[in-house]
């Protein structure tokens, strides 16, 4: 008998996988308002702040009194607008980069940017935790998809060895955004120098955050000028939305011609592109090394205090600190008991992980107080011990 969407939905809901917005008032800040309740934000990737930065706010508005409210189409139809030039301008010179192409968001990035790459006969190497639009991309382009082991680059490199044929692609999340850790790119740059693939680096969550300047993972680990494919996001450190391809000139063409996410998709609005601009130049200012600073700081605070409480926390130094479980169900128990409690942090569970690895994702601010931080680790601590977590 032909399942009903009400069967399907009673499925999910059985499972502890039934998913729901929470609304909230007021602006993606350290503190928000949820069902008539100020919350501490511990679930939010706007990492530095900078959704609610004056200066970003003073750009959009700019922007929209000169330049309107729309792009009208895709740059292939309507045209680049002053500002889309600018702005991948922008990113060339923060990542140093030959060139550069703006997309609408990572999703979109990844699903057109990898089928642009390869195709049938091809072959792409993806970490098993990648992210889920690397993995759509990697499926909607038809090259055959082996996965290697988590971070695991020497078996990695066994399978380059045995699967590799046409042209080989190598992606990787920078920052892994359910984990929190950061990808060994200084051994897959030297696996892609000895096959001769490509390197793609999907540095959502270490853009703004990682490096001396905040130019992300690369930089970090020494190997800006290695990446082929840098993909980024100005929705997350940055405060804003879309993302962006730091590429070679002839990449960016080859992009222009066959990402059809880029080629079908009316482009940026002046808003949003005058407010990515605005992060980009914060990011680099002394104002930036403040803000990377104090995230820094209460990313250490947090992990080592979460950790000396007895929860089970995976290595990781980044913003990013998950509290792994296991079960759904219990999982999404934490995660009400800690909104009850003025705590907002969202249960992550299957398929945005795997089975069994359900598992509280706490992000940490630039913003957050310490105060607040102390408070939140207690809160945690009591809620898990009164589930059996801890």
């Amino acid at each position: 008998m032909q399942r009903t969407i009400q069967s399907e939905l009673q499925e999910i809901k059985n499972r502890g996988l039934l998913r729901s917005t929470i609304l909230i008032n007021g602006r993606q800040a350290a503190k928000v308002t949820c069902n008539g309740h100020d919350v501490l934000l511990l679930c939010s990737n706007n990492y530095l702040g900078l959704a609610d930065h004056p200066s970003l706010a003073a750009a959009s508005i700019a922007a929209i009194q000169q330049y309107g409210t729309s792009s009208g189409a895709s740059r292939l139809v309507s045209g680049t607008m002053a500002l889309h030039e600018q702005l991948e301008n922008a990113v060339v010179s923060f990542k140093k980069s030959e060139s550069a192409l703006l997309f609408n968001s990572g999703h979109a990035a990844n699903t057109g940017i990898i089928p642009a790459l390869v195709g049938r006969g091809d072959v792409v190497f993806s970490d098993r935790l990648n992210h889920a639009s690397i993995v759509d991309g990697i499926l909607l382009s038809g090259a055959r998809l082996v996965r290697y082991p988590h971070n695991d680059h020497q078996q990695l490199a066994r399978l380059m060895e045995k699967h590799a044929s046409g042209r080989t692609l190598i992606v990787s999340d920078g920052v892994f955004s359910m984990d929190g850790d950061i990808a060994p790119l200084v051994e897959l740059v030297t696996l892609k120098r000895n096959h001769g693939a490509l390197l793609m680096v999907d540095d959502a969550h270490g853009s703004g955050v990682l490096g001396e300047q905040g130019r992300g993972s690369a930089e970090l680990l020494g190997v800006g000028g290695e990446v082929d494919i840098l993909m980024g996001t100005f929705g997350k450190a940055l405060g804003s939305f879309g993302a962006y391809a730091a590429v070679s000139a002839e990449l960016r063409e080859l992009l222009i011609n066959r990402a059809r996410s880029f080629i079908f998709s009316t482009s940026l609005p002046p808003s949003v592109l005058a407010a990515s601009l605005a992060a980009i130049q914060l990011v680099q200012s002394q104002e930036g090394d403040g803000l990377r600073d104090m995230l820094r700081a209460n990313a250490h605070f947090f992990r080592r205090s979460l950790s000396e409480a007895g929860f089970k926390i995976p290595d990781g130094t980044t913003q990013i600190v998950p509290i792994l479980i296991g079960s759904a169900v219990t999982t999404m128990q934490f995660s009400e008991a800690l909104l009850a409690q003025g705590l907002f942090a969202q249960g992550i569970r299957p398929p945005t992980v795997p089975a069994g690895t359900s598992r509280l994702r706490f992000t940490l601010m630039a913003t957050h107080s310490h105060a607040d931080l102390i408070g939140a680790v207690e809160i945690i601590r009591q809620v898990g011990q009164a589930l059996g977590v801890v």
